[in-house]
């Protein structure tokens, strides 16, 4: 078949990828000048199977009405009158129950096992190299309570196939030595071996480059109006040229990869998708002293900021802002997330020279995506990874070009429109 990717985003160009893998002929489209320059470019670098559980658990709603009015506070809700905030957010509670919360942990996580194997399949595949580090996640805390309610929670994890160990202070000096310097307090930690980290931005434009060695075709600089449908199918999409042109593109099937953008192009084609932006931010920091800053991906527990090691870089990332499709950049929240990552690692210098970035997040209330086909016969849907895009992206491109080939994914998933095997 012919199909249109719509999205060159790091769920894009992997359904691209595995849907050319599997045969067919594949346009992707995008209105940015080259893949991963927008949700992609700069995220915090994890793929964090360990670190499924969603923002939405029981202890989510106290903690958002503490950080009310903080303009520092990992998650920001700007009140408004935005409709579909207030309808989000009644799902958001709702998905708080722990029955929900623990579905929506092992549905994510089965998800993410799937993901990052295929990510090293691919990998080791095509020898991909995009600052790569496979020296697992350390997530610190800084009280021993926190660590005990922590260590209560691997079990589960560890019961489902993925690892944890729990480990006191010196332990977790030893996986991470550049923590010696650390001007705050570490009362231990959990330690996922198996995960990883790198650059999202890089392996996306790797990707999509062997995308193009494979007859993909790639068109930037267009702006993704709408669909056109006809019956109960999709018979276009309308395209904005950089000239100003509108222009239909006709193909025989159609992936939205849109991120925080699915829901408005999915409405045009009568579907409501639960997905609403959610801003994050990150911080860029060049590494003067290599052993000085961390080569093992780092999880902030208690400010919920992650840094990721990236050759010469150090990527400090978090937050969760809440204001609609406003993408400026509020200095005071890059700063905050700064300042933190120079407490734990104040030798790894650079803290002068920074570089600071924001962007939407696709977040569904219960932070799993939305992967399948659509009640329109020809449009599939790959989209609502909140803050595990990078994690979960590989995993999703084969399970989607598996849904389009009509067989049933390798995981056990609430795809749409599929029986679950559970």
């Amino acid at each position: 078949m012919k199909i249109a990717v719509l999205g060159a985003g790091v769920v894009g160009v992997t359904t691209a990828w595995y849907l050319v893998e599997s045969g067919h002929d594949v346009v992707v489209l995008d209105r940015a000048r080259a893949p991963a320059l927008e949700t992609s470019f700069a995220n915090g670098g994890q793929v964090s199977v360990s670190q499924t559980e969603p923002w939405a658990n029981p202890g989510a709603p106290g903690q958002v009405l503490r950080w009310l009015g903080r303009e520092d506070a990992p998650l920001l809700v700007r009140l408004r009158a935005d409709p579909a905030l207030f309808a989000w957010g009644l799902r958001f509670l709702l998905e708080c129950m722990p029955g929900r919360t623990r579905r929506n942990t092992l549905d994510a996580l089965a998800l993410g096992l799937f993901s990052r194997a295929e990510l090293q399949a691919l990998r080791r595949e095509l020898g991909l190299n995009y600052d790569q580090q496979t020296r697992g996640i350390l997530q610190l805390y800084e009280d021993e309570a926190s660590l005990e309610r922590a260590s209560h929670r691997t079990r589960e994890l560890a019961a489902h196939g993925c690892r944890v160990d729990v480990l006191d202070r010196e332990q977790s000096l030893k996986v991470e030595p550049a923590l010696v310097h650390s001007s705050l307090t570490i009362a231990g930690a959990t330690y996922a071996p198996d995960d990883e980290s790198g650059d999202a931005c890089k392996f996306t434009t790797a990707l999509a480059e062997h995308c193009r060695r494979r007859g993909v075709e790639f068109r930037f600089q267009v702006d993704i109006q709408g669909p056109r449908i006809e019956g109960e199918a999709m018979r276009s999409v309308v395209v904005k040229e950089s000239s100003g042109r509108l222009v239909d593109v006709t193909t025989d099937a159609y992936v939205v990869c849109l991120g925080s953008y699915s829901t408005g192009f999915l409405r045009g084609a009568g579907i409501a998708i639960p997905v609403y932006p959610v801003k994050g931010y990150s911080v860029t920091i060049p590494v003067d002293d290599s052993t000085a800053a961390p080569t093992t991906s780092i999880t902030d527990e208690a400010h919920k900021i992650v840094m990721s090691r990236l050759g010469e870089r150090l990527r400090a990332a978090g937050t969760a802002e809440m204001a609609g499709y406003d993408t400026s950049l509020t200095r005071a929240r890059c700063e905050a997330i700064r300042n933190r990552a120079q407490l734990w690692f104040p030798r790894a210098s650079g803290y002068d020279r920074v570089e600071y970035w924001t962007g939407l997040r696709p977040a569904t209330p219960g932070n799993v995506p939305i992967i399948g086909r659509t009640r329109v016969t020809n449009l599939y849907v790959n989209t609502g990874h909140g803050t595990l895009g990078w994690t979960l992206g590989c995993g999703s491109g084969r399970a989607l070009a598996e849904i389009v080939a009509g067989r049933m994914p390798a995981v056990d998933f609430p795809f749409l429109e599929m029986p679950r095997r559970r």
